[in-house]
């Protein structure tokens, strides 16, 4: 039977808590009710909140006596994700509460795997739910009333978001249980589309070579979600082609993926193949919007939601530093591929970004960084993807790792 792990603050929402307990079992679903409050509570839970407290280095005596909120949302939340982390039994979680709750929800689901269901019914989900959803598949869901008590509104919200979490457990362990032992090991690797045909020759022959490629989007949040799985330990290596969003981050553009971009692979020791994909751009949305201080750079409309703008040889030098830097800091195999003929479908001959000058500002400064494969080519010419594919390939089945 699947399981539903329900977590929330039983001392301000035990009501609603007992209630989902009722309905999630209705619908033929398992419970493990967690308790995140720091307040006493009549709710008999699963797993108390003195256990979650401790399991977050602290006690639920100590929480009380600080008196700091802010101080007992963090413990709660690093004590769910560690009392979640060693579940034996878990198909999805479901969550529900203000903004505390949210809080220590998002922190407990986190570090789960990607495809575990992750359900948050909370009242800050009609505005930004970045902060809660990050890089990781949490589906939010507006309560539309505040969550206090089970009410005419509140029994519908809280019904729905049940039936989902138990429909979304028997399907996932459906899906676990029918899964087999010998998947194919799985690739990242990282797209934009002026970087398109190279990573579709990358991904067409690593499927030949018997992988599973996940391609994520370079726009900030598609970059975070590659270091993210990186960390989840599900790949086998990565084809990091496009590394674009360490320009926004130093230029200021809108897809940064933050300055941790292009680090996990090499510090967890993930075979990595990297390449200086669509450098030469900054992204921005539409032309109107590109901030005054760039008026009289070279700006290229993409579309009318899209604008880019190349950047500098200063900048593609600055670029070149940084990418180094992250690669020579790299515990596990890596190579840097080189496209001599430019980094973007706009940075070859006769496009309008072309500019060889600049592209060697930034190839000067990554040598010496790691293993290098320089080819006199553009980034697009599929013979670039196959080689980075061949060389991740090699590394893999070569290596102990």
């Amino acid at each position: 039977m699947a399981t539903v792990v329900l977590l929330g603050t039983l001392d301000t929402k035990g009501a609603e808590y007992t209630w989902l307990r009722e309905r999630v079992r209705e619908l033929g679903c398992d419970t493990v009710l967690v308790d995140g409050g720091t307040g006493p509570s009549d709710v008999d839970a699963d797993v108390s909140a003195e256990d979650v407290a401790r399991a977050g280095g602290t006690s639920l005596q100590s929480l009380r006596d600080a008196g700091d909120r802010g101080a007992a949302v963090t413990a709660m939340g690093e004590g769910a994700a560690a009392v979640l982390a060693g579940l034996p039994e878990m198909d999805a979680v479901l969550a529900v509460g203000g903004s505390g709750g949210s809080s220590i929800a998002a922190r407990a689901v986190r570090d789960l795997p990607i495809g575990l269901p992750k359900l948050i019914v909370s009242t800050m989900a009609s505005g930004d739910v970045a902060p809660y959803v990050g890089a990781k598949d949490v589906t939010m869901t507006y309560s539309v009333v505040d969550i206090a008590g089970i009410n005419r509104v509140s029994r519908l919200i809280l019904g729905n978001a049940a039936a989902a979490a138990a429909g979304m457990a028997k399907a996932y362990a459906d899906a676990r249980s029918a899964r087999a032992v010998d998947e194919r090991p799985l690739i990242g690797a990282s797209m934009f589309g002026v970087t398109t045909p190279a990573v579709d020759a990358a991904r067409e022959r690593l499927d030949e070579l018997g992988y599973e490629v996940l391609v994520f989007h370079a726009t900030g949040a598609g970059g975070r979600a590659l270091e993210g799985l990186v960390e989840s330990g599900l790949l086998a290596g990565v084809l990091d082609l496009t590394t674009t969003e360490l320009a926004d981050d130093l230029v200021g553009g809108v897809l940064s993926a933050g300055p941790d971009r292009l680090t996990a692979a090499g510090r967890h020791g993930l075979p990595q193949v990297v390449a200086p994909g669509a450098l030469d751009m900054v992204n921005f949305g539409p032309r109107e919007t590109v901030p005054e201080r760039f008026e009289g750079r070279e700006l290229y409309v993409h579309n009318p939601t899209v604008t880019l703008m190349r950047t500098t040889l200063e900048e593609m030098g600055e670029l070149g530093r940084r990418i180094a830097s992250k690669l020579a800091a790299a515990t596990g195999p890596t190579v840097l591929f080189v496209p001599l003929g430019g980094v973007s479908a706009l940075d070859a001959p006769g496009m309008p970004f072309h500019d060889p000058v600049a592209d060697e500002a930034c190839f000067a400064a990554l040598e010496g960084a790691a293993e290098t494969e320089t080819l006199d080519m553009n980034i697009n010419d599929p013979a670039f993807g196959r080689a980075m594919a061949d060389r991740l390939h090699q590394m893999i089945s070569g290596g102990s790792w």
